[in-house]
């Protein structure tokens, strides 16, 4: 099934694809072929380290190539403006703390909670999806439950 993921999480990714490929990988084949011209390999630590760095590149590559390749990219701009759902922009209140916060709900290949993304699967967001303002959320977290009042959408 694919993964929603929004346009500017599409486009981080491809980002990071187009770079590890036309920037990284030509790094890594430049700096094995100099470290061969020191010699023996067996005891080349250049060597060793290029070819370790070669591999984890390689992986991501192939893990960003299927990320990209099984994303379904959703248009926020014609998501319900006065229901929370995917790629809104939610301000919330907690109810306890009357701390303010503000999270976008974005695919989970994307989610950067220091960014305030938080991942459509996450117990919030779950518990955010179809909500309007002056709605109460409950949800449980590891430190137990949660009130929060939505305070504003946007997209």
């Amino acid at each position: 099934m694919p993964s929603p993921i929004t346009p500017e999480g599409y486009e981080r990714l491809q980002e990071e694809l187009k770079r590890l490929k036309n920037e990284e990988r030509p790094a890594i084949g430049r700096a094995l072929e100099e470290a061969r011209g020191h010699g023996d390999l067996k005891e080349n630590a250049e060597y060793h380290a290029a070819k370790e760095r070669q591999g984890m590149t390689e992986a991501r590559i192939r893990q960003l190539e299927g990320i990209i390749g099984d994303s379904q990219l959703v248009d926020i701009r014609r998501q319900p403006t006065d229901r929370v759902a995917f790629g809104a922009q939610v301000t919330v209140v907690d109810l306890e703390t009357e701390k303010e916060a503000s999270y976008q709900i974005v695919g989970e290949h994307e989610s950067d909670l220091d960014q305030g993304r938080i991942s459509i699967v996450s117990p919030l967001a779950r518990a955010l999806m179809g909500k309007t303002v002056g709605d109460d959320v409950v949800f449980t977290t590891p430190k137990g439950e949660r009130e929060l009042e939505v305070t504003a959408i946007s997209y």
